[in-house]
């Protein structure tokens, strides 16, 4: 038998390309689940748009301090959101560009046999050298490849385009992630201010700071602070109590935005134990109240940096720690929500905050929080009092 040739050894070169691409281009249906993050950095970009608004309703309101915490919210959870985005942005295109680098030959060889056929329409009608049998033949073979073939190519064509969106996309966040950096910065100096200015904040009592300053400077541990501030202030009136807090087990906020680093109980890497949670946060990140509360103490407290000591209700205390400022004053009653404090750290700049998405995130929660929750003196697993998130 002659050798075929022209449309015909495209024919087999065809039939070889799509046997080899009869997997699919695309990545597996768990990968594709997280496969909008154009989506996902869009809401993000909107989400900081909204919290721009309100920022600027924030500075004529008349609660200052609950709108300020709303915004300084929202652009946490704005940046959260475009760090997620970018993030699988970059998963995203690494994941197409592997798929298509493992399969280069195979895309080579498909391309080959599209551009031969498109450059030689008309050798397709040519005489197969076996015969009219032979012609007949290979134009049923032609008639199935060629549909499976454009099928393959425009798959193709799609994963290229969805990466030249994705590079667009992450380069197009630098403007958004900008205003944002410098929208929550703003926001968390306002709101500074603003607790610094506010006076009308009801009192449940008015704490001894000399008994105080002293009680701090004696204890040799939490336990002992808190059974000696116990001793310290007055009592409160019976209309100005929280409400009732054991209605909430289960329901409450965490603190600040963050993850469980470790659990009640559970050693750190030096192999210390602590019975509280320590929550992983990022950079200034906001602390609030969870709950209705008077403020016990706040200051700096032995090795735990500044400290928040919250009374929920009476025979039990709410420890935060690890804050690097501190709002308010012994005996002021807040609200649930009410800012408490920020974490330290500096705000990453736009190309840190890009470089570490795209690496994947990276150890973007580097603060840490401590929370303690006391009953009758002795510390409980604080966990079944928050709702699981």
């Amino acid at each position: 038998m002659r050798q075929a040739g022209g449309p015909f050894l495209a024919l087999l070169i065809a039939g070889t390309a799509l046997a080899a691409l009869s997997v699919p281009l695309w990545p597996t249906p768990a990968l594709a689940q997280t496969a909008d993050p154009a989506d996902t950095a869009e809401a993000a970009a909107a989400a900081l748009r909204d919290a721009a608004n309100r920022l600027q309703a924030a500075g004529g309101a008349r609660d200052r301090v609950a709108a300020l915490t709303e915004t300084v919210r929202a652009y946490e959870q704005g940046l959260a959101a475009l760090r997620e985005g970018l993030r699988r942005a970059a998963v995203r295109e690494q994941t197409i560009a592997a798929v298509l680098d493992a399969r280069r030959e195979e895309i080579a060889q498909l391309v080959g046999v599209l551009s031969s056929i498109e450059r030689n329409p008309e050798a397709l009608v040519l005489l197969h050298p076996t015969g009219p049998l032979g012609a007949a033949r290979a134009g049923m073979m032609l008639g199935e490849v060629t549909p499976a073939l454009q099928a393959e190519a425009e798959s193709l064509r799609g994963q290229l385009d969805e990466i030249a969106l994705i590079r667009a996309l992450q380069e197009s966040a630098a403007d958004d992630l900008a205003a944002g950096l410098s929208g929550v910065q703003t926001a968390r100096t306002e709101l500074s201010q603003a607790i610094a200015d506010r006076r009308d904040l009801p009192q449940r009592f008015s704490a001894d700071p000399d008994r105080l300053a002293h009680l701090a400077d004696s204890s040799e541990t939490l336990d002992g602070f808190a059974a000696g501030l116990s001793q310290v202030g007055g009592t409160a009136p019976e209309d100005s109590a929280p409400p009732a807090f054991e209605a909430l087990e289960g329901q409450l906020p965490l603190p600040v935005e963050g993850t469980l680093l470790r659990g009640f109980d559970e050693p750190d890497a030096a192999g210390i134990v602590r019975p509280g949670l320590v929550l992983a946060t990022r950079p200034l990140a906001l602390v609030t109240t969870p709950v209705a509360a008077t403020i016990r103490y706040r200051g700096p407290l032995l090795d735990y940096g500044n400290v928040m000591v919250l009374e929920p209700a009476e025979g039990y205390l709410l420890v935060l720690a690890g804050m690097a400022q501190v709002y308010g004053a012994e005996g002021q009653v807040l609200a649930a929500g009410a800012p408490v404090g920020l974490m330290g750290g500096a705000d990453p700049n736009t190309a840190a905050f890009l470089d570490a998405a795209a690496e994947g995130g990276g150890n973007d929660l580097p603060e840490t929080l401590y929370m303690e929750l006391r009953q009758g003196g002795s510390p409980v697993d604080p966990a079944p009092w928050f709702a699981r998130q």
